[in-house]
């Protein structure tokens, strides 16, 4: 479906409302890598149905906020990686393993014991209801196979690539349902890229192209520093980024607000759309459109309006809903302004 010049999107995720989830108890294990089923305040069917009304509010905030391109805002997720990573066939669920997690800390991880499989859709429902509730465009976020063995302990295949590429063809075959569900913009979430740098050199492009094989349509590749609540001290710059101009992604996704990123990066990929992060999410203080509009005006002086879209740095599910809301609201003004200037309305 048509989009204005510059849209405006989220990374992925959006708060999740205090009735559905206990954001304490979330918050103080960090982002979870195996389920974590006891942070819902439901379950069994009245689960499902406060989800869907998480949907439906999640929804209604992105369009009065003015975004463009909406997800579901991942309310139904523990994180952006556990629920697929451990509804795969090959993962021995009653037996995690333990690694250490980017910033040092034991983290239990899916433990590979099989061969990895996907019996079913994890997220076909989730989209259907989502491109049920708003005429403008979707995306869906699903982890990336390279990823998802960073933060695996293997114990069957004894031979990475084996195992990336089985994870890749799981999330492939996920991709294809989600698309023939309703999904306009399909994206990998692989922020292992970054952190792994010379280990993505050797298996990061070949697994991004597998995963997106035979995939139509704009399909983004998401990278980060980590979440700001976890990650307080980011690199200024991504060491894991020009490569992808040689990926099957059509859309690089980047934090830029928090790191302080300089634009100017944004040359080191020619032809690929960039969703730009320009909302800050390690403070509550919520930016101005003018401000928002200065960040966009920096970005396109290295790209051109058509490669584009504005979005906020990634971990928006951790701040409070009133605060996320009034971020999104200026995120989206501020893109007005600018396209108010450049004649694109």
């Amino acid at each position: 479906m048509a989009q204005p010049l510059i849209p405006t999107t989220l990374v992925g995720s959006y708060p999740q409302p205090g009735w559905l989830i206990d954001k304490e108890k979330l918050m103080a294990a960090g982002p979870p890598r195996v389920r974590m089923k006891d942070v819902w305040r439901f379950s069994g069917d009245r689960l499902v149905e406060a989800q869907d009304d998480a949907v439906r509010l999640a929804v209604q905030d992105m369009e009065r906020a003015g975004v463009d391109i909406l997800t579901d805002g991942e309310v139904r997720r523990e994180s952006y990686f556990n629920q697929f990573a451990n509804a795969l066939d090959g993962i021995d669920l009653d037996n995690p393993a333990e690694v250490k997690s980017r910033i040092g800390r034991p983290t239990l991880v899916p433990r590979v014991a099989g061969p990895i499989g996907r019996r079913e859709s994890v997220f076909k429902r989730d989209v259907a209801f989502l491109r049920a509730q708003t005429d403008r465009a979707i995306k869906v976020t699903v982890p990336g196979p390279f990823t998802m063995t960073r933060l695996a302990v293997d114990e069957h295949y004894n031979d990475e690539k084996a195992l990336i590429d089985a994870y890749a063809d799981a999330v492939n075959a996920e991709l294809r349902e989600l698309k023939a569900a309703g999904a306009d913009v399909v994206q990998l979430d692989e922020p292992y890229l970054q952190s792994n740098a010379e280990e993505a050199a050797v298996h990061g492009i070949a697994a991004i192209n597998r995963a997106f094989e035979g995939i139509d349509g704009p399909k983004a590749v998401h990278l980060c520093f980590g979440y700001a609540y976890v990650v307080k001290n980011k690199p200024s710059g991504y060491s894991f980024l020009p490569e992808l101009e040689d990926s099957a992604a059509t859309q690089i996704s980047i934090e830029a607000a928090e790191p302080g990123l300089d634009p100017t990066i944004l040359e080191n990929l020619p032809t690929k759309s960039v969703i730009f992060g320009v909302l800050n999410l390690a403070t509550e203080t919520v930016e101005r459109p003018d401000d928002i509009a200065g960040q966009i005006r920096e970005a396109l002086e290295h790209i051109p309006p058509e490669r584009l879209i504005i979005a906020p740095d990634c971990g928006m599910k951790y701040l409070p809903r009133d605060i996320a809301f009034a971020k999104l609201k200026a995120m989206a003004d501020g893109t007005r302004i600018v396209r108010e200037e450049l004649g694109l309305t």
